[in-house]
């Protein structure tokens, strides 16, 4: 596609803008540690509900969403709708801890709770999840857009965005990511939004005026979000290798969601920031609200793509959002689209360059050297910005290895969730959970997640030998590792020394029910009542589709 005038213009001022912004954002105050990696504790609830979705959505989200609904359709939504369910454990069962004890990383909690080498094991997996994951894949899936958009070699895009990235975040710490996401929610959700609407609106120059006529276009089932088995076969192999039956993604979800929503910095980094306990709590329910919007601007232009340019897309889903941008955006929009692309792809990128600084320089260097100050933790969290940001070059070069990027992602997840799922949510609700239990569940559990992804990976294994051969998908992968996980945790703990009456006082809650119990209702305010109304909402989407 050749790019109009006004489209690059666009584009260069919004990533010059973009740098400006988040520069002059970390300016305001004197840079120490605490205001270069968790923004001075100043965040109100509506920047850290904005930055939680900004870091969330990304590139990926935005190609592999559209990619799966032509696909599948809206069952690949559940990944979007079930993630506010573990943004409301975020709010209601995790932030009053991470909050009322200040802590500035997650693994610093699992160390207040179990001890040092719970703590040095997270570390290590959160820095290596936001390399591969976060970082290496949104650059692999953003260089491919704008190369089949603009021409721009994968290569010399990838430099490009990560170079704008790197600085800001690297000079501006939090408050400069948290800020520019901001602005970038707000991008994302209106060029998404836009290219929903163009999309709707010309359906009936292609003979469909009704949704009947729309559904009679579509392959059985796309339109459906819950799934049985039997239903999941009517998309072919795929369907049945992917398993997103009703039960799998009721199981296997919420182990990916407590680790990526409520235990991994990348994310909860946000939270940690906050300027009240209030807004440590609103903010997530607030993201809750915001992940209702993927399946309508991001899974279903992928469904509409299906049944407007099948044949100009073909077997090649990832090109679904690319022909439906060059297809119906005039001149102008493009520009917005590729700035809402840009949006996603940076915001994911800063957010595990931020997260990855932190865990180095508090998690690592503070306790090697506990005096250490506090320039020279800033400086080693900028040191080790650059760093990641190489080797995350380096591997997005791989990212053509894979099928499916976004089913890639969450297979990645499924390897690594399950232990640190397990260590986090029985950490805040059993009191007999040990320090020995939560070192050995998260070291067996991680040898156990690696080794069945590499089963279950072709390139590696030569066969999908559980999602193919025994017909385990890797959602019930994950769900079979945490229960595996679980006896592992409570039968070390209940052979082992139980914690401290000052741990169990401070980390744990009394029972399950003090989560929604033990403070009085503080009236349309209360995060409680948003959770619940948030709840109420999912139950009415899921009865329609």
């Amino acid at each position: 596609m050749q790019v109009s005038v006004l489209d690059s213009l666009i584009i260069f001022i919004y990533l010059i803008g973009i740098l400006v912004v988040g520069v002059l954002a970390a300016r305001r105050k004197k840079m120490d540690s605490t205001n270069y990696f968790l923004a001075g504790r100043s965040l109100n609830w509506v920047l850290i509900g904005a930055a939680l979705f900004a870091s969330n959505i990304s590139t990926i989200h935005l190609v592999g969403l559209a990619a799966s609904g032509y696909n599948e359709g809206f069952v690949w939504g559940n990944f979007e709708w079930l993630a506010a369910i573990t943004l409301i454990l975020l709010g209601l069962v995790f932030a009053p801890f991470y909050f009322k004890n200040k802590i500035s990383t997650l693994p610093e909690f699992l160390e207040k709770r179990y001890g040092p080498e719970s703590r040095s094991i997270l570390a290590f997996i959160a820095v290596i999840g936001a390399l591969f994951v976060h970082i290496g894949m949104s650059l692999y899936a953003g260089a491919v857009i704008f190369q089949t958009f603009f021409g721009i070699d994968v290569v010399y895009s990838i430099l490009i965005v990560s170079l704008v990235t790197a600085i800001y975040t690297a000079l501006g710490g939090l408050k400069a990511v948290v800020v520019t996401e901001s602005l970038q929610t707000v991008i994302l959700i209106i060029g998404a939004f836009i290219l929903t609407l163009i999309a709707i609106t010309v359906l009936p120059d292609f003979g469909i005026d009704s949704l009947e006529a729309f559904k009679e276009r579509l392959k059985p089932g796309q339109l459906t979000m819950l799934h049985s088995r039997e239903s999941v076969a009517m998309f072919g192999e795929e369907g049945r290798v992917h398993g997103l039956t009703w039960y799998a993604c009721l199981l296997g979800y919420p182990i990916l969601g407590l680790w990526y929503w409520c235990s991994d910095q990348t994310i909860v980094q946000r939270v940690l920031g906050a300027r009240t306990m209030k807004d440590a709590q609103l903010g997530p329910i607030m993201a809750g609200f915001l992940k209702i919007l993927p399946v309508f601007i991001l899974v279903l232009p992928g469904v509409i793509a299906y049944v407007l340019f099948k044949d100009i897309i073909g077997t090649d889903a990832n090109q679904a959002l690319p022909v439906m941008i060059t297809q119906l955006l005039p001149t102008g929009l493009v520009g917005i689209m590729a700035a809402s692309l840009l949006a996603a792809l940076m915001s994911t990128i800063a957010a595990s360059l931020t997260s990855c600084g932190t865990l180095v320089a508090v998690d690592i260097v503070k306790r090697i050297k506990p005096d250490v100050k506090d320039s020279s933790l800033i400086k080693a969290g900028r040191i080790t910005i650059v760093i990641v940001m190489i080797l995350a070059i380096a591997w997005s070069t791989q990212g053509g290895q894979f099928s499916s990027i976004f089913e890639a992602i969450n297979k990645i997840a499924a390897a690594i969730a399950p232990p640190v799922s397990v260590v986090f949510l029985f950490g805040v609700f059993s009191k007999r959970g040990s320090r020995k239990a939560a070192f050995y569940t998260l070291i067996i559990g991680l040898i156990i997640g690696v080794t069945a992804f590499c089963i279950d990976f072709e390139p590696i294994s030569g066969y999908m030998y559980l999602s193919k051969g025994l017909g385990i998908p890797f959602m019930m992968q994950a769900w079979w590792s945490f229960v595996i996980c679980t006896v592992i945790y409570f039968a070390i703990s209940y052979q082992t020394q139980r914690p401290s009456e000052e741990v169990i006082k401070n980390y744990t809650w009394d029972n399950p029910w003090s989560v929604i119990t033990k403070e009085p209702f503080k009236g349309i305010s209360d995060p409680r009542l948003w959770a619940l109304i948030l709840l109420l909402t999912l139950v009415v989407l899921f009865s329609i589709f």
